[in-house]
């Protein structure tokens, strides 16, 4: 339930094009071929002694952060010159369908960067490892317990959290000066009073600017679902949860929201899902004053935007059933199951997440680190006001979240692009909302069965 093209350097190739492939199809693939027997080869040389090795790492992102992880793996390399590290990544959209294909074709990354259900969907398979196997060169007593059971499935670690994120709303401060409206009390705002403040600013904003981008997607309707009935999408025993009234009520609310101005129309709602930078966004250039986003992406955002933009904790959470924000592992690292190498991966995975020549430059790019030595070495070393507005933002949120995390079902993967075209169904007015609603039921209960 509850988030570049390289250049190739010594030792290292990057990837700026992946293909594309079914999950579906690659991971019933995966289970005929037998994938996840790590057991039944001896690896050829393990990174566990003095023989050179070459694991491949991969990760989704933009160039700033291949920059970033690549200066990281070069650490990695400098104290580990018997590992090589070929890395490899995609934008958002890409990287999931690439890695799907390579899985299917026994041609995986060492070290597989994953999120939401994916972790389970591939673990289930025999696709990822079992981390308890490399623990000898994996440590994980320093990591937050919350965000590591985001990688606890079936009584099994298969996935080390990155850092620890949540999802809110972001807020560009000097639009809303700009548009004489002031900033919401997010301790006490609804929806009704969403949909004022997004129709105040549309009104004040200049032609091509607006409120905020069209704002259905997952983790929205999850919230807003978990406030609705005090449970997100999918129950703990991995039923959909959602019913077609609550899907109804937040489609309607979001055709107003396009209708008055506040989202942009159908057809440029339609572009911009299809980017996936920060900078090709509403918000990243200065042309929206809220977004839905992960709070890890403040930065992203800001500096395209040319502001030090703030987040707010999203409408509704002090109404309804209850507050249903939750702290969520940005990403995981895996490691696939049928690696050669699995002693070196582990030693890639440790260092990524619990040294600090790792973060000094990766820093809190993927969320706020889950290993506390490290977030307190961040702190120490000092951080920009957007970080402070992160961490702060974290911190605040934590002692709020009210229930446990609870992951999306095999099968949940696909319920993103369901929504995506159901909703451009109902924003084009092919479908009403009460259509669409009963569809998006249907069609996702039949994804997860």
């Amino acid at each position: 339930m509850r988030s570049e093209r390289g250049t190739a350097t010594r030792g290292r190739r990057t990837r700026s094009t992946l293909g594309a492939g079914a999950l579906a199809a690659a991971l019933l693939l995966t289970a005929a071929c037998g994938g996840g027997d790590a057991e039944a080869d001896e690896p050829a040389g393990d990174g566990g002694g003095d023989e050179e090795v070459t694991i491949r790492f991969a990760w989704w992102g933009n160039e700033d952060r291949a920059a970033i992880t690549n200066a990281a793996v070069d650490a990695f390399m400098a104290e580990n010159p018997n590992i090589t590290v070929e890395t490899e990544f995609a934008d958002f959209e890409a990287y999931f369908d690439r890695i799907s294909t390579s899985v299917a074709a026994g041609d995986e990354p060492d070290v597989i960067t994953m999120g939401g259900a994916y972790p389970r969907e591939y673990g289930a398979r025999g696709a990822l490892l079992d981390l308890s196997t490399v623990s000898e060169h994996l440590d994980l007593s320093k990591l937050d317990e919350g965000a590591l059971s985001n990688g606890y499935f079936d009584d099994t670690q298969y996935g080390v959290p990155t850092g620890v994120n949540t999802y809110g709303l972001i807020y560009n401060p000097e639009l809303f000066e700009q548009a004489g409206v002031e900033v919401p009390d997010d301790d006490s705002w609804d929806w009704p009073d969403f949909v004022e403040v997004a129709n105040e600013l549309s009104a004040n904003l200049p032609e091509g600017s607006y409120a905020l981008n069209d704002p259905t997607v997952a983790e929205t309707l999850d919230l807003y679902t978990n406030q609705m009935t005090g449970q997100g999408l999918y129950t703990a025993d991995g039923e959909l949860n959602l019913d077609a009234e609550v899907a109804t009520d937040w489609w309607e609310m979001t055709t107003g929201l396009m209708e008055s101005g506040a989202t942009p129309p159908a057809s440029l709602t339609v572009e911009l899902t299809a980017q996936g930078a920060p900078e090709q966004l509403l918000l990243g250039q200065g042309k929206a004053a809220m977004h839905f986003g992960w709070s890890n992406m403040l930065t992203a955002f800001s500096e395209p935007a040319g502001v030090e933009l703030g987040m707010l904790r999203p409408p509704g959470e002090t109404n309804h059933e209850g507050p249903a924000m939750w702290l969520q592992a940005s990403q995981l690292y895996t490691i696939s199951a049928d690696t050669e190498h699995p002693e070196a991966a582990a030693k890639l995975v440790d260092f990524l997440v619990s040294a600090e020549a790792a973060a000094d430059h990766i820093g809190a790019d993927r969320g706020i680190p889950a290993n506390s030595d490290i977030r307190e070495y961040l702190i120490g070393k000092g951080l920009d006001p957007v970080r402070e507005a992160e961490y702060a933002f974290i911190d605040r949120i934590g002692p709020l979240v009210d229930g446990d995390f609870v992951v999306g079902p095999t099968g949940s993967t696909e319920t993103p692009d369901i929504l995506k075209r159901l909703n451009e169904s109902v924003l084009f007015g092919q479908l009403t909302p009460e259509d669409a609603a009963e569809q998006l039921v249907v069609e996702v209960t039949t994804a997860i069965s």
